[in-house]
Formats: C-alpha cells, structure tokens, sequence
C-alpha cells in the first residue's frame, strides 16, 4: 500500500484521464438517447445524446450512506458535471428484505446536501432498479431462449459443492442441458409463485470450468416471496445485482460504470451478459464500461454495514446520526461540511492502488475549509471566576471583537466587559510552571479586546481549591484605542461577562475508535472502542451566540470549531465539537 506522504504529494484520477481520451476519440459521439431509460427499440427512436459522458451513482436503499460513499458522490457527480455530462442517481433496490423508503429519503438529502443534483437539461435522472423489473425479466427469458441461461433445481449446498475451487473445475448442473422451452416453462413457474423460495435459481451458461469463479454459470435470478418496497408483491423473483448491475447501465445510457475494486473479478460477467443481450437485440451500441477504483480505507474508522448495525442495536453510539458515526447523517451532525469532503475527495485522489488514509487528513480538511468560513466566538469550556478589584460593582464597557479576522468586511460584535468576568482554569496558576505567560500573581496579561490586568492573587474555598482569580486593570491599555499597546504582555487570554454569559452544554466529540485498525490486534472491533469519544461538560458562551439556531457553525477562539446541535433550543443550548484547532491526537496517544 502506499503511504501517507506519497498519498498527499500525488493525488490522482485516472478515471479522468480515460475519459479526456474517450471523448477525444469521439466514442460516444453517435450514442442515441431517448430521454428516459429504456431497450434498443426506445432508444432508436431518440437523438444523439447531448450529455458527453453519463456516470450513476447507484446505492442500494438499506442503510445509511457514509464517508466512502460521500468520494463515490463527488467522484461521480463531479467527473460528469466537469464533462458536460449527466450524472444518474438510481436506487439499485433489488434485495426487497432489507430496503426501505426511509433509506430512500436519507440517501436523496445526502446527495442534495452535499451539493449534488440529478437534473440534466430537463431530465430529472432519478431512477430504480425495480423500474426495470419487466425488461430484466424479458432480458432473462432471451437468455434461456438464446440457449444461454437455465434454471437450476439442485439444492444450495449441491450448487455449492458443484462450483469447484480456484484449483479443480466445477461440475455442470445435471439441469443444464434440459431443452430451453423447459427451463422457460420453469422460469415462468418462478414468476408466477409456482415453487418455494430457495428451490430453484435461474443461472448463467457459460463455463464451469472458468478460472474466473465468478464465470461458473453465476446465479441471475432467485425466488423471494417478500414484499418490495416500491413493487409490492407484484413480483416474487427478483435479479442477483451482478446481472441487474450491467442491464440498469445500459438502459440508462451510461458510458462510464464506476464501482470500487471488489467489482474487479465481476467485470468479465459485466461484459458477458450486456455482449449477450445486445447479440438478442435487446440492446445497442456503444455498450457501458465498467472502471474500478480503490475504495476508501480510512483508520480509526470502520466503514462495514454489518459493523456499523452492530454499533447502533448495540447502543454502542445514539444512532445513525451519532456525531461520532463515519455516516454522512452524523458527519452533518458532528458538523463536517460538503466543501470540507470535497477538498478531501481531492486530496486524496481517485487510484487503483490500495492505501490507508489517516484520518488527520480528513480533520484537517474540515479545519481548512472551516477556518475560511466560520465566524468567531468565544466560550470558555472550564470557567474559572476573575474579579477586576479597581472597577466598580457596575461597571460596564463595551469591546469590540472582529466576526473573522481575516475578512475585515464581515464586520465586528460588541462583548461587554464587566467587573467579574469567567476565564478558563487553564488560564491560572498560582505557581507557574516555566514559559508560562497568562496569569499568576504578579503578573500581567491582555484580555483579548479589552484591557491589561495585572493579577494580585486568588480565593480558595476550605478544601484549598481555587475558585476565584483577583486582579486590577491598567487604564488607557484598551486594544484598538491609543497607546493600547505601550504596555507590552506575552500573555492574551479570552474572556466573557459573567453578568451576560451564556449557559450551555458542549459535546467534546473524539474519534470513536482508539485503535487505528479497529479489530485487527484485538479480533473484535468492538474492544476498540475509545471509552472517551465523548465528553459532556457545562460550558459558557458569549452573549451574541443567545439566539444561536441548530446547524450554525462558529471558531470558539483558542477551543477550534462547533456546531449548534439539532436538539438544542433557547432555553437548552446544545454545542458539539466539530474539530480541533490542530491535530492533538498523535501527540497525545
């Protein structure tokens, strides 16, 4: 695998670089398009197809979409919006037990969220495997017509037993040869809820002998007496996705089938069944290819479904939408934005080789596009009390503290200072240790846009614990005021009003897993598990954040950036951590 550092010095796509030369060798240049989806016959009758190059994104509708999806979005959303292109969104839901429309919906807003649309020219390229049912089935009866296909009545384990190893042949079904009008007759049974799930498949005739595994006459059709969540119970037999996969394509019209490496050994069977149907008629030229790329490895993380369920009906994590789930639910929740996995998506590059991506890569691309955007606020996470002695109990003044220091034109806010102000604890030490700047008696310090304090000293409560810091200001040192600056301080420490402080609860989120492998020392992932991926503390907020509404994103200064959380209200501020400033993790394990 490659390393980090060969991963970020080379991003690659050379995805792109197969389709600047198919598009210079005017390969698709002639392809018909008939508006919507459809066989040879529908799409002879439309014109030449003005999308350049036609790319999908094809989730299957039974879970939630995460992080290695959200780069198979912005590979393929992006490769076709950068080619004059179109890019379909279709729901390959051909495994009724385990699909839903709430899987549906999520994955739609994930799509749109991250900045996606189907529409091309005034198409609207939303589409279903189950809107393909009747020609998949028709597709499936040329087959057996063609002598190329047939129904199998062996049992599972005989099937099994039958294929072979990657060393010996397989050995042909004693259905095989059965004339085509009687594996026909049986296919139609299928259809018509004749036989028992599990009785008998519909499999592919091609070569039993293949070296290629996924060539032994593969199944194409099983029965399954369940509901469908878009069809009903209108079918009882339903495709393998190997064999929708390539027909949904080239209904579709699409030119470049992307699909992650594990599809490799598929690909030969891709081409078989559409090179068999086009030899039926059924389809026309110029056919889809199919093109693999790396899948995204991503430490600290797991990517699995069957992981993933794991941690949510084990009430490891809230649920879906978890802040410390890898899914795009709580990615959103956590505060990750789309232009954060954008610059992600491109950092890392599109490549055919394995590698593992730390996830710093991934914090420090939300830290990027985030340090551009968000605006700036102050919260003090470990309050601590400090009481300015020399101004009166009333004293009020106001500072003023730029929305980001870099854009100038987004303006300024007004934070009042006050007598008693909440400070961090961290910000304190009655004996300091050495090169340390903020306050201990004696000395002084700014107060970020407000005044010099010299501190005199602190209160104790009766078991010795500080809880209070004493200290006096030095007029005419206010920051943007005259002379501010001819008393000169190491230390600038930030601050808010206790009279107009906020109160609030902060999710400190950290990554869910402590292990970089979860799972491969220990042997079960779940051991792994970071029992501190979450802390939950009281913090306080400016005044300016009082009528902060959830998915609002701010830099709490020197803490790094939050978001409001979907649960919060006026009366119940909730804040949780997106990131921090810079990467502390490998320092601190």
């Amino acid at each position: 695998m490659k390393n980090q550092t060969e991963l970020n010095n080379n991003p690659s796509n050379f995805i792109r670089a197969i389709i600047e030369k198919n598009i210079s060798q005017k390969l698709y240049e002639n392809k018909k398009w008939a508006g919507t989806p459809g066989d040879k016959n529908h799409h002879d009758k439309g014109k030449q197809d003005i999308a350049k190059i036609r790319t999908r994104f094809p989730p299957e509708p039974n879970g939630y979409l995460h992080i290695g999806h959200a780069k198979s979005i912005f590979l393929n959303f992006g490769l076709a919006k950068d080619f004059g292109g179109a890019c379909h969104l279709r729901f390959d839901d051909t495994n009724p037990e385990k699909e839903s429309d709430e899987f549906v919906k999520s994955i739609i807003d994930d799509v749109k969220w991250l900045g996606f649309s189907w529409q091309f020219n005034k198409e609207s390229n939303l589409y279903y495997a189950s809107n393909y049912f009747d020609l998949m089935f028709a597709a499936a009866k040329l087959l057996i017509q063609s002598g190329h296909a047939y129904v199998d009545q062996q049992s599972a384990d005989k099937m099994k037993q039958s294929r072979g190893t990657l060393t010996t042949a397989g050995k042909n079904s004693p259905f095989r040869d059965l004339p085509p009008e009687e594996h026909l007759k049986l296919f139609e049974g299928m259809r018509d809820a004749k036989y028992t799930d599990g009785s008998m498949v519909l499999r592919a005739k091609i070569n039993m002998a293949s070296p290629n595994m996924n060539l032994r006459d593969p199944a194409i059709y099983r029965i399954k007496q369940v509901t469908h969540h878009r069809t009903a119970n209108k079918w009882c037999i339903y495709p393998m996705y190997a064999f929708a996969h390539p027909i949904e394509d080239a209904l579709e019209g699409i030119t470049h089938s992307i699909c992650t490496l594990e599809f490799e050994d598929q690909r030969p069977f891709y081409d078989w069944v559409l090179e068999k149907l086009l030899d039926n008629e059924l389809l026309n030229q110029p056919l889809p290819k199919q093109y693999e790329f790396a899948r995204l490895n991503l430490t600290y993380v797991v990517l699995s479904k069957r992981r993933l369920i794991e941690l949510v009906e084990k009430d490891h994590v809230t649920g879906w939408d978890d802040p410390r789930m890898p899914t795009i639910i709580g990615s959103r929740r956590r505060g990750y934005t789309p232009d954060g996995f954008k610059l992600f998506s491109e950092r890392i590059g599109i490549s055919k080789a394995d590698s593992w991506i730390d996830y710093s890569t991934l914090e420090d691309c939300m830290r990027e596009v985030l340090n551009t955007s968000s605006h700036r606020r102050v919260a003090v996470l470990d309050p601590l009390k400090l009481v300015i002695n020399n101004l009166p109990n009333d004293f009020e003044e106001e500072c003023f503290a730029p929305n980001h220091p870099k854009n100038p034109e987004l303006g300024k806010r007004t934070i009042k200072l006050t007598k008693e102000l909440w400070i961090e604890k961290a910000d304190f030490m009655e004996e300091p240790e050495k090169k340390y700047f903020r306050l201990f008696p004696g000395n002084q310090v700014r107060l970020r846009y407000g005044y010099v304090v010299t501190c005199t000293g602190c209160e104790k409560d009766k078991d010795g614990n500080i809880i209070k810091v004493l200290c006096e200001y030095l007029p005419n040192t206010k920051s943007g005021t005259p002379g501010s600056d001819s008393i000169k301080v190491k230390g600038n420490i930030h601050w808010i009003s206790t009279k107009y402080a906020l109160n609030a609860e902060v999710s400190l989120y950290d990554r869910l897993f402590k292990s970089e492998h979860p799972g491969i020392k220990s042997e079960n992932f779940l051991d792994d598990i970071n029992p501190d991926s979450v802390k939950k503390i009281k913090i306080k907020l400016e005044e300016n954040l009082v009528n902060i509404k959830p998915s609002e994103q701010y830099q709490f200064e020197r803490h790094g950036y939050f978001i409001c959380d979907k649960e919060s209200t006026t009366d119940n501020i909730k804040i949780n951590r997106t990131v921090t400033l810079r990467d502390t993790w490998k320092q601190v394990n």
